[in-house]
C-alpha cells in the first residue's frame, strides 16, 4: 500500500469542503482513504491531505481524470496541486 498527499491552495475552504466531500464515493471507488487533512495555520486556504492508496496506479490515474479535474474547478482550487506518491 502506498500514500499519496495533495497540496493545494483553495479560494474559500468553507465553500471547497462541501464539494471535496460530496467526492468521497469516486476518491473510494479509486482505492483512496484519506487518512489526514491538514491546513495550513497562517493560510487556512492552504490545504495538505495525506491519503492511503491501495494501487498507487490506479490513484494516479485516478487523480489525472477529468473528474477530479472538473470537482477541483467547481471546489475552487486555485492553483495545479502537487501530488507525492510514498512507499
Amino acid at each position: 500500500m502506498g500514500a499519496r498527499t495533495a497540496l493545494r491552495n483553495v479560494a474559500d475552504f468553507a465553500k471547497w469542503k462541501p464539494v471535496y466531500d460530496a467526492h468521497l464515493s469516486a476518491r473510494q471507488k479509486a482505492g483512496l482513504k484519506e487518512e489526514h487533512l491538514f491546513r495550513n495555520a497562517d493560510d487556512p486556504n492552504e490545504v495538505l491531505l495525506l491519503f492511503s492508496a491501495e494501487d498507487i496506479d490506479k490513484a494516479k490515474a485516478f487523480i489525472a481524470s477529468d473528474d477530479v479535474r472538473q470537482t477541483m474547478a467547481k471546489a475552487g482550487v486555485s492553483d495545479k496541486p502537487d501530488f507525492y506518491f510514498l512507499r
